[in-house]
């Protein structure tokens, strides 16, 4: 019987759950844990409430959780006291705690943050992160780790930090639509038809002709692009450099955008773009990585899509959002800190049952190549397609070695400024004047712009 993976609709867990990272840099003295007294609140600073909804579930010493769900209460009498604040906050919240953390009370201080991959760097180079051998964790307990998830997170060749979870990316398309572009909806047909830009665009072109949209809009395929930049966008801490794949996007979705292969939505999770993905959308496909499909396109799809959609993996390998779990420099609960770390990152049998539980793509390479080789695994979403045998294969593939402490702002500047060239309302000239006075205004010490011939 096939898997139903009736787990996928907790929506509390999602796959982005995942890596974070230590401080340092190359020429700096990696900070200590306290390895003193165990304290009685261990502070965790997160984005999102997935390693929250983990702990709780999956950490045998939870004794009870508050009734506002801000605190859980361990079986010693330790409490978890969980930090909360939205992407669009959290950096600003975090730096202010950071501030004080050399001068407030041991039990006031943060001992776990939780950094998507878009501003990791920053804080990796911050010095705010010890490494994992301090809290007593071993190279051999994370041997089963993605290594290219581990490397995001090693400073002066120790490791600061750990994945929960790691997030691959795929294409996501309507089998009803494939099926009257392509006349087959078979992934790998699919695929075929899709295996690099030329034949993607050829499908556009056919998709269009059908009265389809290729992709959603100006967004959709920034991801595939942006994470397959030969260098990093600032790594000089003065000089932005725009990498080719980024005016390769600029050019496709300009291209899409007047030959009408898109339906023009200004960026991702968009009211428009999400309804693109109900029963009544018009698109072909979209990105996604493995939280992408398991929960936000889920619900996007509705009851009338369940079965609807098949992945592939498209033109190019990426992925989509990444986090890592670091200890914070001055804890004084590596004792716990370490217990957390290890089950959720080095323990099997408990990876395996979130895995199962919440189709996470968690950061074991023998749990996920497991469930790929399930006959057994396929979901019902999509079609009964195993879509984890794929993501098993494109995870070792990522390139992670661009990421930087200016991903975030340059990201979010780079689709805002170009949305007017886009819909033709202003040169290529002007928006990159646009993006110029953006990131130079979020970022001041960026002074040099330097864009390809």
């Amino acid at each position: 019987m096939r898997k139903k993976w009736s787990g996928l609709f907790l929506m509390g867990l999602t796959a982005a759950a995942v890596l974070t990272g230590c401080g340092g840099g190359g020429s700096k003295k990696l900070p200590s844990a306290d390895m003193s007294k165990e304290g009685k609140v261990i502070n965790v600073c997160l984005y999102q409430e997935d390693t929250k909804n983990l702990v709780n579930k999956y950490y045998s010493e939870v004794q009870e959780v508050s009734e506002d769900g801000e605190d859980t209460i361990l079986k010693d009498g330790t409490k978890i006291h969980w930090i909360i604040n939205g992407s669009e906050v959290f950096q600003t919240k975090l730096d202010e705690m950071l501030k004080k953390q050399d001068t407030v009370a041991a039990d006031d201080r943060i001992d776990i943050i939780d950094l998507e991959g878009d501003y990791v760097k920053k804080y990796l180079e911050s010095g705010v992160c010890v490494p994992l051998s301090d809290i007593g964790i071993t190279d051999d307990d994370l041997k089963n780790q993605y290594p290219n998830a581990k490397e995001v997170v090693t400073v002066d060749g120790k490791v600061c930090g750990v994945a929960t979870g790691i997030s691959p990316g795929l294409f996501a398309y309507r089998r009803s639509i494939a099926k009257d572009v392509l006349g087959t909806d078979d992934p790998d047909k699919v695929q075929e038809a899709l295996a690099d830009w030329t034949k993607f665009d050829e499908v556009a072109q056919k998709a269009k002709d059908k009265g389809y949209y290729m992709l959603s809009g100006f967004a959709d395929a920034y991801r595939v692009f942006s994470n397959n930049m030969a260098g990093p966008w600032v790594s000089d801490n003065k000089t932005v450099k725009i990498d080719p794949a980024i005016m390769q996007w600029i050019e496709m979705t300009k291209k899409y955008t007047d030959a009408g292969y898109n339906h023009k939505t200004t960026n991702v999770f968009t009211e428009d773009w999400m309804k693109d993905q109900s029963a009544e959308g018009k698109v072909f496909g979209f990105f996604y990585s493995t939280w992408g499909i398991n929960f936000t396109l889920v619900g996007n799809a509705g009851k009338e899509g369940f079965g609807d959609w098949a992945v592939c993996k498209g033109p190019k390998p990426f992925y989509w959002g990444a986090s890592w779990l670091v200890a914070a420099k001055n804890t004084d609960n590596p004792k716990h800190i370490k217990e957390i770390f290890e089950l959720l990152s080095c323990d099997r049998d408990t990876m395996k049952k979130i895995a199962v539980d919440t189709m996470t793509f968690v950061n074991n390479t023998e749990v996920m190549n497991e469930i790929a080789e399930d006959p057994n695994s396929g979901l019902d979403f999509l079609g009964g397609q195993n879509h984890i045998a794929l993501f098993s294969e494109v995870a070792p593939t990522i390139n992670y070695n661009n990421i930087c402490a200016y991903d975030q702002g340059c990201t979010l500047d780079i689709i805002y400024s170009f949305g007017d060239y886009f819909l033709g309302n202003i040169s290529l000239d002007e928006a990159k004047k646009a993006f110029e006075t953006a990131i130079k205004e979020r970022y001041p010490n960026l002074t040099d712009i330097v864009w390809p011939d």
